[in-house]
C-alpha cells in the first residue's frame, strides 16, 4: 500500500499485490496524479482499476478524467454512480454495498458505511492469505464494519478530528455538526475505540489518515495510540496531504523508505 495523499483537499491510496495494481478514490488533478505517481515509481496506464469510495469531490473529482485517460475500468456503487458527478468513464463497473468482487489477484469486500453521500463504501482486500483495509470517510462505527476489518494486517484508517479542537476550531457550526456527526468522519477517540476492539495482534501496520489540517494534532492522535496499545506507535505511519507515504511491504512486514510525517 501507499498514499499519494488523504485529506480534505485529495485522498488517492495504491494496493499492488502480484502483477495486480489498483487506486482507491481520485481526488487530484491528472498533472497532479501523474507527478505523485511519479514519485513512488508508478506508470498509472499500468492501474487494473479505479475503485471509488463516494463521490464527494476530494475523493472523486479526477476519477474520470484519470479513467478515460489511460482506459482504466471504474468500479463504484450503483448510488455513487446515480450521483451524477462521476460521468464518461469508458468502462463502469457498477456494483452494490457490501458485495465482494474479485479485480486481478485482489479478492475486495466493498463495506457499506455511515457517511452523508449516495452509497459510500470502503474496501478491504485478500490476497494470498493477507488482508488490507482502507476505512475512512464514516462518522460512526457499526458492528458489520467492525467486523470486516477485524484481521486487516496493514489498515489505513481515518482519524480526522479532535473534538475539542473541532468545537473550538474556526468552522461555521453548520460544518461543526456536519464533520462530529453520526454521518460525517471519525474523530481521534472514535477511531482509537475501534482499534481496540480489533485484533491487534494480527495488525502489522497502521496508516493513518484523513487528518484534518485544522482540527487536529499529530499529538491528540498519539496520545489516543498510546492509551490503546503503546506498541502502536511503532507500527505507525502517517498520510499527509502533501504527500501521503512511500510503500508498505506488508510481505515483508515494513515500510520501503521513510514515510512522509502529516502536517496538523
Amino acid at each position: 500500500m501507499a498514499s499519494l495523499g488523504s485529506g480534505s483537499r485529495g485522498n488517492a491510496t495504491l494496493l499492488q499485490a502480484g502483477q495486480s495494481c489498483v487506486l482507491v478514490d481520485c481526488g487530484f488533478t491528472l498533472r497532479e496524479m501523474q507527478r505523485r505517481a511519479a514519485q513512488r515509481d508508478l506508470d498509472l496506464a499500468s492501474l487494473d482499476a479505479i475503485l471509488v469510495t463516494h463521490e464527494h469531490s476530494d475523493h472523486a473529482s479526477g476519477v474520470a478524467v484519470l479513467a478515460r485517460h489511460y482506459g482504466i475500468p471504474v468500479y463504484l456503487t450503483h448510488g455513487t454512480l446515480a450521483s451524477g458527478r462521476i460521468e464518461n468513464c469508458p468502462d463502469t463497473r457498477v456494483f452494490n454495498g457490501d458485495t465482494e468482487l474479485q479485480i486481478g489477484e485482489f479478492t475486495v469486500q466493498a463495506v457499506t458505511v455511515p457517511h452523508d453521500a449516495r452509497e459510500p463504501v470502503q474496501y478491504c482486500f485478500e490476497h494470498a492469505q493477507q488482508r488490507a483495509g482502507v476505512l475512512t470517510d464514516l462518522g460512526s462505527v457499526a458492528a458489520h464494519v467492525r467486523d470486516a476489518f477485524d484481521d486487516c494486517e496493514l489498515l489505513l484508517l481515518e482519524f480526522n478530528h479532535d473534538v475539542r479542537l473541532l468545537a473550538d476550531g474556526p468552522y461555521p457550526q453548520s460544518l461543526k455538526r456536519r464533520v462530529g456527526g453520526d454521518w460525517g468522519h471519525l474523530s481521534n477517540a472514535q477511531a482509537a475505540q475501534l482499534l481496540g476492539q480489533l485484533n491487534l495482534q494480527r495488525l502489522k501496520h497502521l496508516a493513518i489518515a484523513h487528518i484534518s489540517e485544522k482540527n487536529n494534532r499529530r499529538e491528540c492522535v498519539e496520545t489516543q495510540l498510546q492509551q490503546i496499545d503503546p506498541s502502536l506507535l511503532k507500527k505507525t505511519v502517517w498520510a499527509s496531504q502533501a504527500s501521503g507515504f512511500d510503500w508498505i511491504d506488508l510481505a515483508q512486514h515494513t515500510v520501503i523508505k521513510d514515510a512522509c510525517v502529516a502536517s496538523a
